[in-house]
């Protein structure tokens, strides 16, 4: 297996995804403080929208942190980095990020950066999250982590949205920010989505 640090370079992309409580951002931690015992100057972010544990750091479900920069926009992420000087760019949560996420990785990476994005691959429905797949194809290299189903105890690759404690509506919204909603990780056979 090659090392991860070895693409950095001469700048590359890497992506770690899969479904909700597969560790991504625990993962995404683990690289950034791997960088920067290894001296490397790190910036990182996440989109203000995900605001469930601290506004100011990449938290991951066991409680890891580490400190970030929230935003809005892929275009915020490139007026704060216009005058820094940096080895390695971290970004979390890339599925609520516009299209924009994309150019700017593959510009920021051409000019020798090291990018690692974290993120939902699918969505409740099971379909490819927005601009993920996109990120998925320019990388160099892409880690697709399992969860454990919480119906049949094996490896899960899907979130299950439950609402009120049942399977959410294939009609119902992709995002929805503070709706009493839950989440689970689910198996393939175990994943459903109510079609209306």
């Amino acid at each position: 297996m090659v090392d991860i640090m070895e693409y950095s370079k001469n700048g590359s992309i890497e992506v770690i995804v899969g479904p909700m409580y597969a560790g991504k951002s625990e993962e995404l931690i683990r690289r950034i403080n791997r960088a920067r015992i290894a001296e490397l100057e790190v910036i990182a972010f996440k989109p203000r929208i995900d605001n469930r544990y601290c506004k100011d750091t990449i938290t991951s479900h066991n409680g890891k942190h580490a400190d970030c920069i929230t935003v809005d926009t892929s275009q915020d992420i490139r007026e704060y980095i216009k005058d820094k000087e940096f080895d390695v760019l971290a970004i979390d949560e890339v599925q609520f990020f516009d299209e924009g996420l994309v150019e700017f990785c593959q510009w920021t990476a051409d000019n020798g950066k090291r990018i690692i994005c974290s993120g939902l691959d699918m969505d409740f429905r099971a379909e490819p999250f927005q601009i993920v797949p996109q990120l998925m194809s320019i990388a160099e290299h892409v880690s697709k982590l399992t969860a454990v189903c919480m119906v049949c105890k094996l490896p899960a690759t899907r979130t299950q949205r439950l609402v009120n404690g049942k399977p959410a509506k294939y009609s119902d919204p992709i995002i929805l920010v503070g709706a009493k909603e839950d989440y689970e990780a689910r198996c393939r056979k175990c994943h459903t989505v109510i079609k209306d």
